[in-house]
């Protein structure tokens, strides 16, 4: 299935974060950007690597209107046990969403329904609600943070500036391409 330009369907579930179990719905995520980082399992050992690398990023990710929300199958509860015990996890201060029935896992078509854990997929959502990025790696294949905000600084340039667009690599300021008959084979 193809998620670009869909939009992310009702949800309520408890989050962990700041020493705090919270509710967490669809309109948590409306009005700002929003990534959505799924991983396999807490206590686990590419997990805290991405979880920590997020959190170094935070700050970068809240300074251009964007929330972070880490999900795994476990509760809310074990993202507690584990957000106490690992130095790289007990950085995080973003929302740590418990799936544990797997129903944000399966909307977003990344649980492993044999193992009951979701695989690396990362979404970029809009304030609308609506995907605008997606990736999915198989579950040993860990991600970069820089490259997330990357993508999300794209997509939020192309959001503000629909007739442009990024190429590879693109960072804020740098050219942009406008579609046109004149670019064609020129690139």
């Amino acid at each position: 299935m193809n998620f670009i330009g869909q939009e992310i369907e009702d949800f309520k579930v408890n989050a962990y974060q700041d020493g705090e179990v919270k509710q967490i719905s669809k309109k948590d995520l409306l009005g700002h950007w929003s990534i959505v980082f799924f991983y396999p399992a807490d206590f686990s050992f590419v997990c805290p690597t991405e979880l920590g690398d997020l959190a170094d990023n935070y700050e970068k990710f809240q300074k251009i209107n964007a929330e972070i929300y880490s999900v795994s199958e476990d509760t809310e509860f074990v993202h507690q046990a584990w957000h106490e015990k690992s130095p790289e996890v007990g950085k995080v201060k973003y929302p740590m969403v418990a799936d544990p029935a797997g129903k944000l896992a399966k909307f977003f078509g990344v649980l492993n329904e044999d193992l009951g854990q979701a695989y690396r997929g990362v979404f970029i959502i809009d304030p609308e609600g609506k995907v605008r990025s997606y990736t999915i790696n198989d579950m040993g294949i860990g991600r970069n943070a820089d490259e997330i905000l990357r993508t999300l600084e794209a997509a939020q340039f192309v959001g503000e500036h629909g007739d442009q667009v990024c190429p590879a690599k693109w960072r804020p300021g740098d050219k942009t391409l406008k579609p046109g008959v004149d670019l064609v084979g020129k690139i």
